[in-house]
Order: structure tokens, then sequence, then C-alpha cells
């Protein structure tokens, strides 16, 4: 089995790319009690200060409550059109406000834009009692959802993000979140860049203090208590790139404003994203053992983007990693190896590679003489 042996060792092949490169996130100082940026086309965090710690949200948690009723729409439960008669209880809330009024008939469309726009208390009570009967019904389904989509670290006591024992998000649920209703709900995502909106004879202007500001802000929200300061989840995006920034525990409208758009600025002014390889796209051949053809084709199951800090993109080193040979019958799309991007300092990139055709065994022929070979280096040393 000297062949096989051979072989069987864990190939790695140097894949050269001109322009390529990766060094360790640069560090960032800034006086928000936590902050997490995340770049949406790679999936690289570029700043994580307390990222992980359960904290109150304050109004960003509307955020999951605009996601239940997104999902709603989306499971045609309700429609933007569909009115609902509100609640004495939703008509009293306080701080933020629509300004509802008790017993008139809503629809859903407004409701959303007043949490949206207006970060309304009133309005976010009024859309949980639409879909679940009562805000504590609603809050238990938000604990659940946010369970099974991955958000491990958030709680839900009410809708609104009114101050709460128990109730909790971390910077990178809300990262999550953000990026969820983004991804996920693009044609209702539009409705986060609306700069004001009027109900009942009062006009209310978007909270979002970095829309209009032209650094490419088009949404999310904002969020305020005592217990939280002022916090933002915002994302922006220039050209071919996104980035999500969530912060939390700054002292003033002032400084969140600030500080908002100077992270933002340095995101997009201290990092670049580029795509390296293609889901599908044919990188490297392995060695097929007593196949109809010698070798197969491996291409990544998944597109391969980067992102790096400027100036660090002269050269990167990518290793393509897989057994050979590889044993036919093999089916395309099978799981061969893996493409490994190697970035200094920071934890390595490593993707699936995949058959990118079908091998089917070889024939007598083929295999008399795969035999001949096997014996023939067992007999010679």
């Amino acid at each position: 089995m000297a062949l096989m042996r051979l072989f069987a060792a864990c190939v790695a092949v140097l894949l050269a790319i001109a322009g390529y490169t990766s060094a360790q996130a640069q560090s960032q100082d800034t006086p928000a009690t936590a902050a997490f940026i995340v770049d949406l086309s790679s999936g690289a965090i570029l700043l994580d200060k307390n990222g992980d710690r359960p904290m109150p949200p304050a109004s960003m948690s509307k955020l999951m409550t605009l996601n239940m009723v997104f999902e709603a729409l989306e499971r045609g439960l309700i429609s933007m059109d569909d009115k609902f008669r509100t609640s004495s209880r939703a008509a009293a809330m306080g701080g933020s406000k629509m300004f509802i009024r008790d017993g008139e008939l809503v629809s859903i469309r407004d409701l959303v834009r007043g949490v949206i726009v207006q970060s309304g208390n009133d309005s976010a009570v009024a859309l949980a009692e639409a879909l679940s009967g009562t805000e504590e019904a609603f809050a238990d389904l938000m604990t659940q959802r946010a369970q099974e989509l991955g958000m491990t670290r958030s709680t839900f006591v009410n809708s609104t993000g009114w101050p709460a024992d128990g109730h909790v998000m971390s910077p990178r649920d809300l990262a999550t979140l953000a990026t969820r209703l983004i991804v996920d709900f693009p044609e209702h995502y539009t409705m986060f860049a609306e700069t004001e909106f009027t109900w009942d004879n009062i006009e209310q202007a978007n909270r979002n203090p970095l829309l209009g500001l032209g650094v490419g802000a088009d949404g999310l929200k904002t969020g305020h208590t005592e217990e939280s300061g002022y916090g933002l989840v915002a994302s922006a995006k220039r050209g071919q790139r996104r980035v999500v920034l969530v912060i939390t525990g700054l002292e003033s409208k002032a400084e969140r404003r600030h500080e908002a758009e100077r992270l933002i600025n340095w995101a997009f002014r201290a990092f670049e994203t580029r795509r390296l390889f293609t889901a599908g796209e044919e990188l490297v051949e392995a060695p097929v053992w007593i196949g109809e053809t010698p070798t197969v084709m491996l291409a990544p199951a998944r597109d391969v983007t980067v992102t790096a800090p400027f100036g660090t993109l002269d050269s990167a080193e990518v290793k393509v990693h897989f057994e050979g040979p590889v044993p036919a019958p093999i089916a395309e799309g099978q799981q061969i190896g893996r493409i490994e991007v190697l970035v200094p300092d920071v934890d390595p990139i490593s993707i699936p590679l995949l058959a990118a055709h079908d091998v089917g065994e070889g024939s007598f022929i083929t295999r008399v003489k795969a035999a001949g070979t096997l014996l023939l280096s067992e007999l010679i040393p």
C-alpha cells in the first residue's frame, strides 16, 4: 500500500493571489460602553468591545418587534393594509410616541412606520397586541424566536425596550438582527431611510442621527434610557460594501452622533473588502483513484470574500487542503477538502472545497492498471 500511503498525506497547494493579504484589525478606542462593527460582505468583525455582554437595549430592541411583524407579513398572516383597533394601554404609553388614540383603527403600515421613524412605544405595543393579543405573549414569542435565530444573549420582557428587569440584548445579537432585516426583508428595509412621518397632523423626524450626513447610512434604530445611555444600531453602504454598527452607553445625543459618524467613516476608510474566489469557481485538480478520469476539479462551496486593513493587501497566503488520490466514484458537490485564507494575527478563514463534477468508476482496464501499479509499488522498496 506504499502508493496509497504516498498520496494519503494532506496536500497543501499554495495559490498566489497578487494584491491580497491581511493583517490584524486595528484597535479603536471608543467612549461607548459597547461597540460592535461587522462588514456584511465578508462577515469580518472590525470592532468588538463587549460585543457579547447582555445589556439593556432600550428602543433598539424594537428591531425584534419589527422582525416579528415582517415574518408575519411574509407568512401571509397579516398585510400592510390590515387595520387594528388600538387599545387604551397602547395609547397611554409614555416616552417616544406616534400619538395614536384609544380605539382608533390604524393600519399595520402606519404602525410600522411609527416604530421605525418615530420610535413609538405606543405603536410597538399596538403591533404586539395585533399579532399576539397581549404584549406579554408577544414578548415571549420574541425571546423564543431570538433563540431560534441564534441570538442567545437576548431576552425580551416587552415590545418597546422600556426598562424592565431581564430585558437584555448583546451588541452582537443586535448586529445579527440588523443583518437579518437588511438581507431577508429588503422590501421593508427601505422604510428605515424615511426621514419623517406624519400622524394625526404631528410631523416627526427620523431619530437616526446618521441619515443625511453623507456617510452612506440608510437605517436602523436609536435607543435611550437612563440605564442604557444613548445607543444606535446603524447600517451604511458605500459601493458594494455594507457595514453594520452597534454602539451603546454614550452620554448624550451629540456624543452618539459624533461617535457613530466617526466609527462608520473609520470602518470604510481603514478597511477594504474584496472577493478572492466565487462559489463554483474551479480552483485546483485533485488526483482520482481508479476513476474514469485521472483528476477532479475542486471549487469553493461559497464565495471567498476577505476584509483587511488598507495598506496590507500586497499579497495573500491561500492554501488548498485535500487528501488524495480521491477514490471514485465522486459525486458533484461532494466535499473533498477545504480552502484556507491565512490572515496574520486573525483566525484563518476556512471554506469547504467541493467536487465540481461527477467522476465515475474506471473501466476494467483502468482497474487492472491501478492494481498492477499498486503491486509494483509493494514489490519495489
